[in-house]
């Protein structure tokens, strides 16, 4: 398997107060040190507006920055919200990104999940999954013929023949491109478009499986050249991770910042998949109920099991590790390289990409 870290820069509002600019230079460490660790991928989240989960406006700017300061770790926005962005400066800035880092740029789009960040910036929320849809379909345009005549219901683009997009990336015709999805129509987009997928922290097993499953299926329907995407076929699931020497130590250091940031789902300010923490039940928050097959926390020994088990029930190729601020930067620096130190090779290896599946 592959292993990357997820970074909603989500501040620890005891240590670094409103207005929270302590948290970019917390999280760029890390990034760093994953760098230095031998990770293989990093992926920077894209919010606005709140102060309770993520404060990263432009995933674009931030990956420009890390390109100068990482080596060897591939780069992603996870997720750019597209209907939030015109897809051709999607496309352009992805590309220009993926020169600045010499080809170690990979893209994630999602249709978002918060309705407060489409009111703050005047998008319908409700009509956000056929933005999505439409300008997807303009994006692959960019890459592929690198003009754009598009007149339609959310974008209009009426490109000169003369005129041409750039830049062109290194990664021809485009960096890996993924969508983050939740929903049946969404994921089966993600499949019928080429793009790997990706997926979030709050699924049981058994409920990534499914989404899994869903994902083969329409793998066939992916023409050509979509289908030569190099992130097809690829799934990363996204968990919640924490490792220390023993499964009590691991509960004792995160079981109350993690409920904490878990809580904060099942609020009014966010909808979609990830809101749906009720899906668990009534111990949805119980992190003995979540040991047993949502969150990868425990001893080196216990998360490697847990990790294999996530593999052989849902065929996940990668997996993405994320935490809350909560634990203290010593811990979860100590978390990761423990996790680099004892898991990763374990695990580490070729990564592997689903095909469609059987009629």
């Amino acid at each position: 398997m592959k292993f990357g870290v997820l970074f909603t820069s989500h501040p620890d509002h005891k240590t670094e107060p409103h207005p929270h600019r302590a948290v970019h230079a917390r999280v760029t460490r890390e990034v760093m040190l994953c760098d230095r660790l031998g990770y293989d991928h990093c992926w920077i989240a894209e919010h606005h507006f709140s102060n309770q989960y993520g404060i990263l406006p432009d995933p674009f700017a931030y990956l420009a920055y890390l390109a100068a300061k990482t080596r060897r770790i591939q780069l992603g926005a996870a997720v750019m919200i597209l209907p939030l962005h015109n897809p051709l400066r999607v496309a352009e800035n992805a590309a220009f990104i993926d020169i600045l880092s010499n080809g170690r740029m990979q893209l994630g789009l999602g249709s978002g999940y918060r309705p407060y960040e489409f009111e703050g910036l005047g998008i319908d929320f409700e009509a956000r999954l056929d933005i999505q849809e439409e300008g997807i379909g303009i994006l692959l345009d960019a890459f592929h013929k690198h003009r754009v005549r598009h007149d339609g219901r959310f974008f209009k683009h009426h490109m000169r023949p003369e005129d041409e997009i750039f830049p062109y990336p290194v990664q021809m015709p485009h960096p890996p491109i993924y969508l983050g999805a939740g929903t049946e129509r969404s994921i089966a987009q993600a499949a019928k478009r080429g793009f790997g997928l990706m997926l979030s922290t709050l699924g049981d097993f058994q409920t990534v499986a499914g989404q899994i499953a869903i994902y083969r299926r329409h793998m066939k329907e992916a023409p050509a050249p979509l289908n030569q995407n190099t992130a097809f076929g690829h799934v990363d699931v996204a968990r919640w991770v924490y490792v220390a020497k023993t499964d009590a130590q691991a509960k004792a250091d995160s079981a109350e910042g993690l409920i904490r940031h878990i809580s904060h789902f099942a609020g009014t300010g966010t909808a979609g998949y990830l809101g749906r923490v009720s899906e668990k039940g009534g111990d949805a928050l119980d992190y003995d109920k979540l040991s047993e097959a949502t969150i990868l926390h425990g001893s080196p020994d216990t998360v490697i099991q847990k990790i294999q088990m996530l593999k052989r029930v849902t065929g996940a190729t990668s997996v993405l590790l994320h935490y809350p601020p909560y634990y203290g930067n010593d811990k979860a620096q100590a978390s990761l390289r423990l996790f680099a130190r004892e898991v990763m090779p374990v695990l580490h290896g070729e990564e592997r990409p689903l095909v469609a599946a059987a009629e």
